[in-house]
């Protein structure tokens, strides 16, 4: 048993129990699992798929300007107790969006909310990051006969703090600028696959200079693959946007009305440096979730599973393990 404290609040969260179940040794060099595709409600959908025990299904969401790679590690530790699945929201990795797909959030949650129903498995243990975690909870909100657990990593709950520390390149938000707007797409456009990675590491991560070698190679890959894709540049913009748009609405449709909705136990992991969403959110977050419980880490920024993947899955596998008393 473990106490998480947030020194924002100075006072004691909550207990997290961390699982000594055996997980598989932490190989950093493994390549993405191999992904195949799935019709879900007209949309081709690029899955990456981790094997596991078929009693128990895990579906992994990304974030804003991610994809099912982020999952890899993570993913790889629960694979003696899940059988997982990795999405590619539509235009994302390798997944096209359809004509007319809007981008919203609740758009690509009717897209997972379609994928785990088409698996016919029941209740899954849905998992999201970021953008993918405001997605898990709208998921969870509307739809908890389909969903077992629910894990949310740095979900992206309104923050409207300005800051350009929170963009990857200092010069995107002048890309959704009117008469200016044209001519700084065309030179964010410009930026290499190598320099967006970089970018991308500094944004996201507590310590870039801790990320594999391997992992940057990939990232630099993806990166190469999306510039080549017509639709990525839109889908990131729209979806940003969109995002955006969910924070800003009236009170009664806010996003915060979703936490109390969702009955099933439910895992908040914060990183203390994380930049994107402040981590000053996450009591909030887990007092309003019936069921939460949250695991403040330090040294670690927005996207934990892929920083701390041993200790997320030991937390992720104490809350399985607690069943009912969680």
């Amino acid at each position: 048993m473990v106490t998480e404290t947030l020194e924002a609040s100075r006072t004691a969260i909550t207990h997290v129990p961390l699982s000594t179940a055996p997980l598989p040794p932490l190989d950093s060099t493994i390549q993405p699992w191999p992904g195949d595709y799935a019709e879900v409600a007209g949309h081709t959908v690029h899955v990456r798929r981790t094997p596991g025990p078929s009693s128990s299904t895990a579906v992994y969401v990304h974030g804003l300007g991610g994809s099912a790679t982020n999952w890899t590690d993570l993913a790889t530790q629960l694979s003696g107790h899940v059988d997982g699945h990795a999405l590619d929201l539509p235009g994302f990795g390798r997944s096209e969006p359809i004509p007319g797909y809007t981008f919203s959030l609740t758009t690509h949650a009717e897209v997972v909310i379609g994928y785990v129903e088409s698996l016919g498995v029941g209740a899954v243990h849905l998992f999201g990051n970021s953008m993918g975690g405001a997605i898990a909870l709208i998921v969870a909100a509307t739809r908890p006969d389909l969903v077992r657990t629910l894990t949310l990593v740095s979900p992206a709950v309104p923050d409207l703090r300005p800051s350009l520390r929170r963009v990857s390149d200092p010069r995107l938000p002048l890309a959704f600028l009117p008469l200016v707007g044209d001519r700084v797409r065309q030179r964010l456009a410009l930026v290499t696959p190598q320099e967006r990675a970089q970018q991308m590491l500094r944004l996201c991560f507590a310590d870039p200079s801790l990320v594999p070698d391997c992992r940057i190679d990939q990232s630099v890959e993806e990166y190469a693959e999306r510039s080549a894709q017509p639709w990525a540049g839109t889908a990131l913009g729209r979806s940003t946007v969109e995002l955006i748009r969910a924070w800003l609405v009236p009170r009664k449709k806010s996003m915060w009305l979703l936490p109390p909705k969702v009955t099933s136990p439910t895992l908040v992991v914060w990183g203390t440096e994380d930049r994107l969403v402040s981590v000053r959110k996450a009591p909030r977050v887990t007092r309003l979730l019936p069921r939460g419980r949250l695991l403040v880490l330090p040294r670690t920024g927005h996207v934990a599973q892929m920083e701390r993947p041993v200790t997320v899955a030991r937390a992720v596998l104490g809350m399985w393990e607690s069943g009912e008393t969680w």
